[in-house]
């Protein structure tokens, strides 16, 4: 992907005036963690947090609290590691041990193609919420929609604009319907202290569909591409990777409240589209046209951030021309909406493989980087790590292994 022609070198002194960001460093900073933010708002978000909201109604505001918590302990460190070292997740495996890095490639690269293929379908559908097209028809424009930002002269900055106004509208549209919904603001804040009901498997559920994959690298690879990096920038990063996290964390709880609003209510919700129904019982026909453009902006952002993560574990930083990036990521978009369009969208059993191997990458790659923190301060330039930040890494990692064994289970019992 071509970066911004004011894009400061890998490397670069920190910019004049007390280290103050230029401007468009700061749209990109900006850009970074919209791009994470977005990438973790997919279809597969909507569809969770609809999911767990009717079935623990005000109790699942305990685990959305504890999950974004869990989120930013885990997101600090990555973002922290990769921006100061100025080395992508796989190249620094690769350093900790030959060959783990492309190890590391090979699971989220199969993740990502799969799970690019769920983005696509997902777009198709909001398309069809939206203006009522066919699905596969939606699916093929929003897919030549992504490889024109892409193939844009100024890529990077289309697509740091593209993921913050496509994430501001889908939080600003999502307000809307919870206000409309009318939902018990005041149950779901006791519940945050005193939960009614605390569901592990939907605290796990969140931090894999927030951080899990692709996702947790996103914005720290956008970093290092906008220049960011290097120990002189901590602060920048630091503010970066915990306002990703909130972002996401808005969106989620705005969702939440927005669907809360309808079941507390007691309105019915189609069991095949329990997402589409709220909105449509909050707001009728507007809110059937509001779900379309929310499902369609999570969906484009996130076939950006797949595709333009997944490429940035096989592609070198400085090794890698702009141009041969950019054909990898218009290939990557080709191939995964050339096969919704072959199958209609992800097959049940290979989502549940790409789900697997996702799962199986988020402890390997979060112990990567701490390894690095803890054992080869060398490749952080002399920079001293926080030891409250690699306790609360470390601590928040042994979920990460909960979460990989959950992601095993469901592949072998499609062999069993």
């Amino acid at each position: 992907m071509t970066q911004p022609d004011d894009a400061p070198a890998t490397g670069a002194a920190p910019p004049a005036g007390g280290g103050r960001l230029a401007t468009s460093t700061r749209s990109t900073l900006l850009g970074a963690m919209f791009l994470m933010a977005t990438s973790a708002i997919g279809p597969g978000f909507i569809t969770q947090t609809t999911t767990f909201t009717v079935q623990l109604g005000a109790a699942f505001a305990f685990a959305i609290v504890i999950s974004i918590l869990v989120d930013i302990a885990l997101q600090l460190n990555v973002w922290r590691v990769i921006g100061v070292s100025g080395r992508r997740a796989q190249e620094l495996g690769n350093l900790v041990l030959p060959g783990l890095g492309w190890v590391m490639a090979a699971f989220l690269l199969v993740g990502g193609l799969v799970f690019n293929i769920g983005n696509v379908s997902g777009a198709g559908l909001g398309l069809d919420a939206m203006l009522g097209l066919d699905p596969k028809i939606g699916g093929a424009l929003s897919a030549l929609v992504a490889i024109g930002i892409f193939l844009s002269k100024k890529a990077g900055v289309a697509v740091d604009r593209i993921v913050v106004v496509l994430g501001l509208v889908m939080i600003a549209l999502t307000t809307y319907i919870a206000i409309t919904s009318g939902p018990p603001v005041g149950q779901a804040l006791r519940n945050v202290v005193l939960p009614e009901d605390v569901s592990i498997l939907a605290i796990t559920t969140l931090v894999g569909g927030t951080i899990g994959g692709y996702i947790v690298y996103a914005g720290a690879h956008r970093l290092l591409d906008s220049g960011v990096t290097g120990p002189e920038h901590v602060r920048d990063i630091t503010r970066g990777s915990v306002t990703g996290i909130l972002i996401t964390a808005v969106m989620r709880i705005v969702l939440f409240l927005a669907i809360l609003g309808v079941v507390t209510g007691g309105a019915a919700l189609d069991p095949e589209n329990q997402a589409a129904s709220a909105f449509g019982q909050a707001a009728g026909e507007v809110g059937m046209r509001v779900f379309g453009v929310v499902l369609w902006a999570a969906a484009i952002t996130s076939v950006i951030g797949a595709s333009y993560t997944s490429v940035s574990f096989v592609t070198s930083r400085t090794g890698t021309s702009d141009r041969t990036r950019t054909l990898l990521v218009v290939g990557f978009i080709v191939v995964t909406s050339g096969a919704f369009l072959l199958i209609g969208a992800a097959p049940t059993t290979l989502l549940v493989f790409a789900g697997a191997f996702n799962g199986l990458l988020l402890p390997i790659g979060i112990a990567v980087l701490l390894w690095v923190a803890t054992r080869r301060t060398d490749l952080l330039g002399g920079y001293r790590y926080p030891r409250w930040l690699l306790s609360i890494g470390w601590v928040a990692w042994l979920l990460t292994l909960y979460l990989a064994v959950n992601s095993v289970r469901p592949v072998i019992d499609l062999f069993s």
